[in-house]
């Protein structure tokens, strides 16, 4: 007789692994009123990034230790809230503007596919993976976000309410940061919006935190990785948006379009979405086993990886046009 013990393998599920790069350098997250600025507008924000990009790439070689690191580009564009033009006449301009400043975008992503792709609902997703920090000394009186489409990062001033017959009207207080430093530097972040139609609309900052989770690696759906990269085989580019891949990998020698961290060269006016990016990664219940993987790999690689998701991205913010 043998102890063996016999079990489903569907009763243990697998959580694909992705191939990681030491750096994910975004080029650009631009809107469609900067394409519709003209090819100049691009030539300057490019002009702009190629100093920053190459001292992100230096940064980057310091942390191996002087070896080669894994760096692939990427950029999003934006056709979730707007649409301007086609891919067939936008894509080969970015990419001539970009050559024409030194640079070369490796990867491109469409913003709509962070909300879906294909198939998968992927903001609805990571929605289902909050997890807000209570306040200290709070009793549960504030609706969750899954309610309220509202995510903080500290406690809220109380709402105001008509005192009753004969008694004082309860004194204002601030907001107050849950991890602050001597002085609060509260965030509210709207996650979503809803029509009365019941459509809903996700916000700049949540889709900008699933775009970075992304770049991580770290998107799962039932242990699938998700907006995994396309092959761009084809000699040009649609003419509809929806007909391109939400992830598309127009180098095939490109680095892995995931990595260990992420680097973003953006105009400063994107400071605020950002800052509410890291409020939203800050309370994200990452897959687990996807940050095992990638913590055992860099361990192997003898590559330091902060613990903190959102200590794993890092931005330049230069003075936009």
């Amino acid at each position: 007789m043998t102890d063996a013990v016999f079990r489903e393998t569907t009763a243990e599920p697998r959580t694909q692994a992705v191939p990681l790069s030491h750096l994910s350098l975004e080029l650009g997250h631009l809107y469609m009123e900067d394409f519709e600025a003209g090819p100049e507008h691009l030539r300057r924000h490019f002009a702009q990034v190629r100093p920053w990009a190459d001292a992100a790439r230096a940064a980057a070689v310091d942390r191996t230790g002087g070896k080669r690191p894994r760096i692939s580009t990427c950029f999003l564009i934006d056709d979730y809230f707007t649409r301007f033009s086609s891919p067939a006449e936008l894509v080969p301009l970015l990419l001539a503007e970009a050559d024409r400043a030194g640079l070369a975008v490796d990867y491109l992503a469409r913003e709509s596919g962070c909300a879906v792709a294909g198939k998968v609902p992927v903001a609805e997703a990571v929605a289902g993976r909050l997890v807000e920090e209570p306040p200290p000394g709070s009793y549960g009186l504030r609706p969750p976000a899954a309610q309220t489409g509202w995510l903080a990062n500290g406690e809220r001033s109380p709402v105001a309410r008509a005192p009753q017959a004969m008694r004082e009207a309860a004194v204002w207080q601030p907001p107050k940061e849950t991890a602050s430093r001597r002085h609060s530097v509260f965030l509210d972040v709207e996650l979503w919006s809803d029509a009365p139609d019941g459509q809903r609309t996700w916000s700049c900052p949540f889709l900008a935190a699933v775009w970075q989770l992304a770049r991580l690696g770290l998107l799962r759906t039932e242990g699938e990785a998700v907006l995994e990269p396309q092959p761009h085989t084809a000699d040009g580019f649609p003419e509809d948006w929806d007909e391109l891949p939400p992830l598309l990998r127009l180098n095939p020698r490109a680095d892995p379009f995931a990595a260990y961290r992420t680097c973003s060269v953006v105009p400063n006016r994107f400071l605020p979405v950002e800052h509410a990016v890291r409020v939203i990664l800050d309370q994200t219940e990452v897959d687990p086993e996807a940050l095992g993987q990638a913590a055992r790999r860099s361990a192997g690689e003898k590559v330091t990886v902060p613990d903190s998701v959102a200590d794993r991205v890092s931005y330049v913010f230069y003075a936009g046009p």
